[in-house]
């Protein structure tokens, strides 16, 4: 490959190195967008980075107009582009492009109306968050195609979901090139074209420049059911902006459930006790609690864990179980599991943002367990309606 210089900011990490490489552009009615990306991708001179795999993201009128230019035996600029600058084994059909689709499921022709830029928003995320799922993929977004609300959410969407090795760029076309829908990249040969004001260019003296384009990674602070699952774009934004938000608790006894980093998680009545009696320190103001010895019983940790175990399930509940666990007192193996099992429940519904709601030791000897949280931050839910309550 003998390239035309491009400009592309040099990056910290290697994406080139992945196995799987992936580029997700987004296009409305300019397809070149794809073969521009590429070329520049693969023609800098410094980190040079040549995609496994194409993905398009576009309208039904722009999947049409992709598949002529860049697939069709007529024209076919992608496979040209593959062929001149000897790029085997990129992967790009018709399979690879996809329509986004409006709210009742059907192929989208433009971003019109505000349900029309919800599900577009929703496709263009669900894209980002499966491509990201693999670990052993690096992506590559570029939002210079479609309406600027594509390319909007292309990249709020890798803000959300992005890692160290994605990267974010929009690329420039030199004139008289940028406005000619017969241009698709610079050639290693001269090709002559009639541009918009009805001049003629070489393409073989086309200009490209790609500029990365940094961008936050808020990936850190989602919940994990959140990275794996399917929610929309608001609901994701939401749970960014909660994880950022100062911590706050609400506890729902009655409920079996709390409110942490914006997100109600139900909690078994075992492990929300544990939580309460905590919260209920924090509020009181009261000293870090020791937890109960090894191999010994505390009839007083005992009391306090049960207390709160009654004001869940009831005074007429059935505890016979708990409390028969619990007659001479809670010994050190008790707390611990509790404990363990509450950590671990906060961190698959919080994520990283657990941290804030998980129970202490302190860090140093000997371990004194209690909630950072301040008491303004901690209330009982009779304080604070949750959200179907309202």
């Amino acid at each position: 490959m003998n390239p035309r210089p491009v400009t592309y900011l040099p990056v910290a990490t290697k994406p080139a190195a992945f196995p799987r490489r992936v580029l997700l552009a987004v296009s409305g009615l300019t397809p070149q967008i794809v073969t521009e990306t590429l070329y520049a991708l693969a023609a800098d001179e410094h980190a040079p980075f040549v995609p496994t795999e194409v993905h398009l993201i576009t309208s039904a009128e722009g999947a049409h107009r992709a598949e002529l230019s860049l697939l069709s035996d007529d024209l076919g600029w992608f496979h040209k582009l593959c062929a001149d600058y000897h790029l085997p084994g990129v992967k790009f059909d018709r399979s690879h492009i996809h329509v986004m689709r409006d709210t009742q499921g059907q192929p989208m022709n433009d971003i019109r109306s505000p349900a029309d830029n919800r599900a577009a928003a929703d496709f263009i995320t669900a894209q980002v968050r499966a491509i990201t799922a693999d670990p052993a993929c690096a992506l590559h977004a570029s939002i210079a195609g479609g309406r600027k609300t594509m390319g909007f959410y292309l990249g709020y969407a890798l803000s959300l979901f992005g890692r160290a090795q994605d990267r974010l760029s929009h690329v420039l076309v030199s004139e008289p090139f940028e406005s000619s829908y017969d241009f698709f990249y610079p050639t290693p040969y001269s090709r002559v074209l009639q541009t918009r004001d009805h001049q003629l260019a070489d393409t073989a003296n086309a200009q490209v420049t790609l500029a990365e384009i940094p961008f936050v990674s808020l990936r850190h602070g989602l919940p994990t059911a959140l990275l794996a699952g399917q929610a929309s774009f608001n609901d994701t934004v939401a749970a960014a902006r909660a994880a950022l938000a100062p911590p706050h608790l609400v506890l729902d006894l009655a409920r079996q459930r709390i409110l942490a980093a914006g997100r109600e998680v139900t909690l078994p009545p075992a492990e929300l006790a544990l939580l309460a009696v905590f919260a209920r320190q924090t509020l009181q103001g009261g000293e870090p609690l020791p937890a109960p010895p090894k191999g010994a019983t505390d009839p007083a940790w005992a009391s306090r864990y049960l207390r709160e175990y009654r004001r869940i399930t009831g005074v007429l509940a059935d505890m016979d179980a708990t409390e028969k666990a619990l007659i001479k007192g809670m010994d050190g193996e008790y707390f611990s599991q509790r404990k363990s099992k509450l950590d671990k429940r906060l961190k698959t519904a919080l994520g990283p943002a657990a941290d804030a709601y998980r129970i202490h030791d302190g860090g140093t000897r000997p371990r004194r367990y209690a909630l950072t949280l301040s008491p303004a931050a901690v209330r009982f839910a009779q304080d604070v309606a949750f959200k179907e309550d309202v």
